[in-house]
């Protein structure tokens, strides 16, 4: 029998860099520091060196990390933020954990992100419940950016906040820029599935405004002034722990070559797919991360084909199953319109396996079982 192939290959990885973390690991616990250690600002230089942005603020999640984003801005009670109803929960929970509306807005099938001609819809919407728009919150989903000239100009022109989640896309280009410097306000997850992923939970705010990072420092530690007892503000406790700082570190210096490595397993995918399934598309000036390798399969046949992929040793994923605005906690928010493209991707789409070190031999696997 074949050997199983891993969805993501954290294993690998692991191998490659085990002397690295290794000492890393065991320098922070020498050092005794494990919260809010030196390896967690040295992490926070190094991210945002890496993507260009003046500051990059680590906290515990991803999830953390929009909430953060919405407390900096006042965001609450009486708001609305628009949010693409394709997306993982946490887009809109850390919306209503706030106290505001999301209020979801259509996708686009040709590359799963928002659609920015659906936006004025959403801000219709939200008016029409009585709400103040304040904000979209854009996906960057499958490791694609959206596209954020498009979306910077509807905002500007809205007065809107933009904030760009970009948990699978971090390491990613839209236009020569990079991810981190696309919108006002980036947030990012260290998931362990991540391109970018530590070995736990982890996440970081990236901007250019000085004023915002002082703010969104404060608030990752219950709102803390210059004296830790003498709170200035409402906040949360989340931090990054130090020994993933740490870990992130090491990854983060092979990351680049990863990254080019996802293009090479994405692009013999794409050669070898092209004429069994609907395969993804990325713009000539862009460059994905391929956080997924997502294909859309067609008129009702997704679920025979991931269950034959099964029976061949091959894992799959559906990213996701059900939109935003059909899930039991969300289904009274509002919507900017019928969400049918949203409807249409939950029945098609299905995540191959995706990580730097997929070989040809298993890729050439996985291909043949799909015929």
């Amino acid at each position: 029998m074949s050997e199983p192939i891993p969805f993501i290959d954290l294993a690998t990885q692991r191998r490659r860099i085990a002397g690295e973390i290794d000492a890393a690991i065991a320098r922070v616990l020498e050092r005794g520091a494990y919260i809010s250690g030196p390896d967690v600002a040295a992490f926070e230089t190094k991210l945002a060196t890496f993507c260009g942005a003046r500051f990059a603020i680590s906290c515990g999640n991803g999830t953390d990390a929009i909430q953060l984003a919405l407390m900096a801005k006042g965001i609450g009670r009486g708001d609305a933020v628009l949010v693409p109803d394709f997306t993982f929960t946490a887009t809109a929970e850390a919306v209503a954990l706030v106290g505001a509306t999301p209020v979801f807005t259509e996708v686009q099938a040709v590359d799963f992100n928002i659609d920015t001609g659906g936006l004025e819809a959403g801000v219709r919407a939200a008016k029409g419940q009585g709400l103040v728009p304040r904000a979209v919150i854009a996906v960057d989903l499958f490791g694609l950016s959206a596209d954020y000239d498009a979306l910077n100009a509807f905002c500007e022109a809205n007065g809107l906040l933009l904030i760009a989640d970009a948990a699978q896309s971090f390491g990613a280009t839209f236009r020569g820029r990079k991810v981190g410097t696309l919108a006002p306000i980036t947030t990012t997850s260290f998931f362990p599935a991540k391109p970018l992923g530590c070995y736990g939970d982890g996440g970081a705010l990236l901007t250019d405004d000085a004023e915002l990072a002082a703010t969104l420092k404060s608030l990752r530690v219950h709102g803390q002034g210059s004296d830790k007892y003498d709170n200035i503000r409402i906040g949360m406790n989340s931090r990054l722990d130090t020994l993933q700082a740490a870990i992130l570190s090491c990854k983060l210096d092979i990351f680049a070559d990863e990254i080019d490595k996802r293009q090479i397993v994405a692009a013999r995918y794409a050669e070898a797919l092209g004429n069994k399934v609907i395969t993804p598309t990325v713009p000539s000036d862009c460059v994905s991360v391929w956080a997924q390798y997502t294909i859309r399969i067609p008129d009702g046949r997704r679920d025979v084909v991931a269950a034959n992929l099964k029976v061949a040793g091959i894992p799959t994923a559906i990213y996701y199953p059900r939109p935003l605005h059909r899930q039991t906690a969300y289904r009274h928010f509002p919507s900017g319109g019928a969400l049918a493209v949203s409807d249409r991707l939950s029945g098609e789409v299905l995540s191959l396996p995706m990580h730097p070190y997929l070989d040809e031999a298993a890729q050439a696997r996985i291909v043949a079982a799909l015929d």
